[in-house]
């Protein structure tokens, strides 16, 4: 055998002994970072009501030896930037948490580990099995509001690096953890870090993704439509003009135009083996004063989807032309328009390019973590990898557990898939950050 040859499985040898070191560090540590998902569940980081939540990760990252940054989300330092999303709540409780290490000598790759706090609201309680701010464990599952999107995925990103801690080593280039707001309804927290001037030559985001890869996603855009109507008496119902029924003939063609966007010559390459990968969504209405009077009024919101590559501008052009339309064909709307508000995501498509380094080394941790290949996941939701592929030139990763009822009731997290992926994560960390002896 040649000295190069002895050299090279030397080197074999030492690499899986090393992932081995890592793979185990993380299983030592997950009760612990079970407990930590739990804890992070129990505060209710409702939309404006993220900050103790933020206290929480910036006082868990200090505790770490991380140098935190904890600021309020400015308006006005973000308004002018692509990628922002017009703003119709208060900032006054949006704060972004990002705990930075940073080495002494830096010889490996820079990286952003990414996750959002903000969760989204809960509906009737009584249609929840177990209260949704209360964790429970059942068998491999962590159930409640935020445990799969995406409470444990950022406890992922932090057990990470306590797991090469555990082992005794640390990342040998710049590692900043994110914990940001907005990304349910703006992306505006991500945006915000890219304003502070956080860069990286890779950014992971641990969204539930059933360890697999992302690898395009659409855009959304959300608006409200405000319908007027004529009030009357209801015995003389003929004479007015009933808001909330005129407002189901505008949801109507709405669908319409969703139906034409998913057209198989309108589909992006990236999504032609979905069947109907662009929805629309009436989320919520409100409307009318009095049950015995013709409805004056109705406001609904709407989610709607678009394909990478699609202008914003323009859908919002065929949206608008949609709702004139459908106004055109009512007596007292084609006369009175509807009004229409942008009130929330103006999101681009984002498909993943330019990430071959970084997806080969996740591709290798995915296998040394999990077996098998590293599958691709096409999204028809959002997430804030748009911000760092699009406006950083930073290939934006998305790469996490498996969660089932996002957004919807019972929502649970698969506690063997989180510690898989904690496994996954750090051993990206270590090939491409490399590695120092703590």
């Amino acid at each position: 055998m040649t000295a190069a040859r002895r050299s090279s499985k030397l080197a074999c040898m030492i690499e899986s002994e090393l992932k081995t070191r890592i793979l185990d560090a993380v299983d030592d540590g997950f009760a612990e970072q079970t407990g930590f998902i739990a804890e992070l569940v129990k505060f209710p980081s409702l939309r404006g009501a993220e900050h103790t939540a933020q206290d929480f990760m910036a006082s868990a990252m200090r505790q770490r030896g991380l140098a935190v940054d904890h600021w309020q989300v400015d308006i006005e330092a973000i308004r002018h930037l692509p990628g922002f999303s017009p703003v119709a709540v208060s900032y006054d409780n949006a704060f972004n948490v990002v705990g930075a290490h940073r080495p002494a000598n830096v010889k490996g790759k820079s990286l952003i580990l990414n996750g959002h706090i903000d969760v989204v609201p809960v509906g009737p309680l009584d249609m929840w099995s177990t209260p949704p701010f209360e964790p429970k464990v059942d068998g491999n599952w962590l159930h409640g509001r935020g445990g799969g999107d995406m409470k444990a995925g950022l406890a992922v990103n932090l057990y990470a690096l306590d797991a090469l801690r555990r082992a005794g080593l640390a990342p040998a280039a710049p590692v900043y953890l994110q914990s940001v707001v907005e990304e349910e309804c703006t992306g505006n927290g991500a945006l915000a870090c890219l304003a502070r001037g956080y860069r990286a030559d890779a950014a992971l985001i641990t969204e539930p993704s059933e360890n697999r890869l992302g690898t395009a996603q659409v855009g959304v855009i959300w608006f409200q439509v405000k319908v007027r109507g004529i009030p009357v008496h209801v015995s003389h119902a003929g004479t007015g003009a009933n808001a909330i029924e005129a407002a189901y003939e505008i949801m109507q063609a709405l669908h319409r135009l969703e139906d034409r966007w998913n057209d198989a010559e309108h589909r992006h390459a990236a999504f032609a083996r979905h069947h109907h990968p662009i929805n629309l969504n009436v989320g919520k209405i409100a409307g009318g004063d009095w049950a015995s009077s013709v409805p004056a009024w109705c406001t609904f919101d709407v989610r709607v989807s678009i394909f990478p590559g699609q202008d914003i501008g323009q859908a919002k052009a065929e949206i608008e032309a949609c709702v004139r339309e459908a106004a055109a064909s009512n007596r007292f709307l084609a006369n009175n328009p509807p009004a229409i508000v942008y009130n929330g995501f103006e999101a681009e498509g984002y498909v993943l390019r330019n990430a071959e380094a970084p997806r080969a080394v996740l591709e290798s941790a995915h296998h040394a973590a999990c077996g098998g290949a590293l599958e691709p996941l096409v999204f028809t939701g959002t997430t804030d990898a748009r911000f760092f592929g699009l406006y950083a030139d930073i290939p934006g990763l998305v790469y996490g557990p498996r969660a089932e009822s996002i957004h919807g009731f019972d929502e649970r997290v698969d506690l063997d898939s989180t510690r898989r992926t904690t496994q996954a994560v750090a051993l990206f960390i270590a090939e491409w950050c490399g590695l120092d002896p703590v």
